[in-house]
């Protein structure tokens, strides 16, 4: 979380503070101990945060307008309907651009070799980015009548970080098709373009794209592939998620629709993948999602290791 009341998710940690920074130290020390390279991603969740996570606070938004979704209570262990955000004003939009720099620099000021903006699944800068969340009349900056408008939140908060940190160490995360919290796009075919031009201008370190829908919507698309559109639009590094396997992965790297593919559920649980796709090994853990997004070890660093 780049600010205070911000959660999505139960006891979720946030980069709002020093404190918070220093207590994140230890994990890029680990990270580069072991010889890799970690960037944190940074958000902040809008309209779909809970306010009995957020100390009763309303969820705020581009506009009054809610999302008709229950999520499952870590406190009341039920599912409960989201609250009805309260809409942002151009100002406090803007203090919001300036705490994803602050959170930029606390990252890096602690070992973190970049950021990565989370402007994907339903969040709030996927949230300024589509009309059925944002609509916000022609006097804001961030109005929500044209996509120019629209992605205007998260190019400020892309030139932000880029001043912040530099260009190199800044990531975007998008999600085009995404349906979770009503956040796909209004009309890809166009938007990807627009903003993949925009973005390749700032010469940021990658793009991450999510190439369809997640797969917790059993009626999704597969055969959507987005890939490639971001491909044509953006001269910088491209990832791409969802649905890849070991296969796939390298043939969409060897013909260069993407230069990294990315896995989250995949890599969460079977903690040896890297080891698993060296040796050909065909051997998955399956993931519980019941447990993501939850405390404790449970889903996180319990999955077993290939024997």
């Amino acid at each position: 979380m780049v600010t205070p009341n911000s959660s999505v998710f139960y006891a979720e940690p946030g980069m709002y503070e020093d404190a918070q920074a220093e207590a994140w130290r230890k994990v890029p020390e680990a990270v580069h101990k072991a010889g890799g390279k970690i960037f944190m991603q940074i958000w902040h969740g809008g309209r779909v945060c809970p306010a009995e996570y957020n100390c009763g606070q309303q969820p705020v938004g581009p506009s009054a307008i809610g999302v008709a979704h229950h999520y499952i209570s870590a406190i009341q262990k039920k599912p409960v309907l989201l609250d009805v955000p309260r809409a942002l004003s151009d100002e406090e939009a803007q203090q919001i651009v300036v705490a994803f720099a602050d959170a930029a620099k606390r990252a890096i000021a602690v070992g973190f070799d970049g950021i990565e903006i989370h402007g994907a699944n339903g969040y709030l800068i996927n949230q300024f980015l589509v009309p059925q969340s944002n609509q916000r009349g022609s006097e804001s900056r961030y109005s929500g009548a044209s996509i120019e408008t629209r992605a205007q939140f998260l190019f400020d908060i892309v030139e932000a970080c880029v001043s912040a940190i530099g260009a190199d160490r800044v990531g975007v995360r998008l999600s085009p098709y995404v349906t979770a919290g009503d956040g796909s796009w209004e009309n890809p075919a166009v938007d990807v373009p627009y903003i993949a031009s925009e973005l390749s201008k700032q010469q940021i370190a990658y793009l991450h794209a999510e190439r369809r829908d997640l797969a917790r919507n059993p009626n999704r698309d597969v055969t959507i592939d987005v890939t490639m559109l971001f491909r044509q639009h953006f001269d910088g590094i491209l990832i791409s998620n969802i649905d890849f396997e070991r296969e796939e992965s390298e043939r969409v790297v060897e013909e260069g629709k993407a230069d990294a593919i990315a896995y989250g559920q995949l890599m969460i649980s079977n903690p040896d993948l890297v080891r698993r796709f060296t040796e050909q090994r065909p051997e998955r853990n399956p993931a519980d999602p019941s447990t993501f997004y939850f405390t404790g070890a449970t889903g996180y660093t319990d999955y077993p290791f290939l024997q």
